[in-house]
This record gives C-alpha cells, structure tokens and sequence, in this order.
C-alpha cells in the first residue's frame, strides 16, 4: 500500500463526505465490475452518475436509475468524486477531466495506477486515491 495514494484520511473523507459520485466507465452491463460498485455507492447513499462514451447515444438507456453523460463535462452539476474504471494506460486523462470539471476528488479503481496523473491531480489540489475499491475499503473499515 502507498501512503501517498492509499491514504487513510482521504479515503475516509471520500467515503463517508462525499455524495455525488461519476464512474466513468459505466454501462448498463450488470456483469461489469462497474456496474456492481456504482451498485453498492448507491445502497450506501451515495448518488451516481454514469459517464460513458455510449451515453452520446439519444437512445441510450439509464443505468441503475440514473442518467448517463457521455463526459464528465456533459455532466450539468458538480461532482465529488470521479470514480475511474478505464485501464491504467487510459485513466490518466479522466483525472486531468476531473480536475478541469473542479470534481473533489478523483478514485481509481483496483488494478489502476498512472504515477504521474496522481501528481498532476495532487499538486492542482484534488485529493486522489488509486489502486483500491469502495467496497475493499468499507470492508477494511468494518462497514
């Protein structure tokens, strides 16, 4: 575990603080792993907002009750967290989105790590986590 991006203080404040939560990534496939987190935010309270290409579609279908936006700029209210679920050699730029869009802070999911948007998105003051999940960490935290 990083402390820089595995930390404990952050991770809590995202959890337990932050509401509004845009996974990229997010379709109506109930077999991705997207799906089942974006699931489990919402039993946790938190709103979601899917945020994938295939919401250009006019006709595209909402997921989990909620209406998808092809870009997080498409999204026409502010954001707490964007929750990445793109491969690492992907991911970097959804931060950088992220930051330009004045999200609050910015998850990549387990398994995605990119060094460098961590430190662009740290040092334009956005808190980041990387390389873990919601529902790891709600479990680690006995909840």
């Amino acid at each position: 575990m990083s402390a820089a991006w595995q930390d404990p203080a952050t991770i809590d404040r995202m959890l337990d603080e932050q509401q509004t939560w845009a996974v990229v990534g997010l379709s109506g496939d109930p077999s991705r792993t997207a799906y089942s987190i974006a699931a489990l935010l919402q039993e946790r309270g938190k709103r979601i907002v899917p945020v994938h290409p295939v919401f250009a579609d006019p006709d595209a279908p909402t997921v989990l009750g909620q209406t998808g936006y092809p870009t997080l700029a498409d999204v026409p209210f502010a954001i707490d967290v964007v929750d990445v679920f793109r491969r690492s050699d992907a991911a970097g730029q959804f931060a950088d989105q992220a930051v330009e869009v004045g999200a609050g802070g910015v998850w990549f999911q387990l398994g995605v790590i990119d060094t460098e948007a961590f430190e662009r998105t740290t040092a334009a003051g956005v808190p980041m986590v990387m390389d873990t999940c919601p529902a790891i960490e709600w479990r680690r935290r006995g909840r």
